[in-house]
């Protein structure tokens, strides 16, 4: 297998394969049936899969992220819109098991911070499990500069998570 991973546009050929990722991802992610990650797609302002070059129809990972102000209904979506942060919101960012620690989810964030840039926004957003706890994932957005802005108990109760943002800098 090549080292080299690119990142393409996600497309409607790719959602089986994005859901069997998510899924697999459970409970860092919410599971997502095959509709609704159709539906969070269309909604998206970015949706990026990592590929290796050489199998190029099977993504080995996947981003989704919002603009602020869409008419989105996630409850961790919904929380930093309350807060009326200028913001791109990532609602998904996984990678398959055999992909990780191949510097694909610094890719993944390298194109959602340039696409904040672009799109003026002030802040990236997004959330990471407390309970259950997820502290790789807790480890790797603090070193991208995320800090927590609260905490919010989710899925009815049963879900809490930290909110958490990192402030889009100028390109140097």
């Amino acid at each position: 297998m090549s080292t080299a991973t690119l990142l393409r546009p996600a497309t409607d050929a790719d959602i089986s394969r994005l859901v069997s990722l998510n899924n697999a991802a459970i409970p860092a992610v919410p599971d997502t049936p095959a509709d609704d990650m159709t539906e969070l797609l269309d909604a998206s302002s970015l949706a990026l899969v990592a590929i290796d070059p050489e199998t190029p129809a099977d993504p080995l990972g996947f981003v989704v992220a919002l603009d602020g102000g869409e008419d989105w209904s996630g409850e961790n979506y919904a929380w930093f819109e309350e807060r009326g942060l200028d913001h791109l919101y990532v609602d998904r960012i996984v990678v398959g098991e055999g992909a990780r620690g191949r510097g694909i989810g610094r890719l993944f964030y390298d194109a959602v911070f340039d696409a904040a840039r672009t799109a003026g926004h002030d802040v990236v957003t997004c959330e990471v499990n407390l309970n259950p706890p997820n502290p790789g994932s807790m480890r790797f957005h603090g070193r991208l500069g995320f800090e927590e802005r609260g905490q919010q108990l989710t899925k009815g109760g049963d879900v809490l998570v930290a909110k958490l943002a990192a402030e889009v800098h100028p390109t140097p």
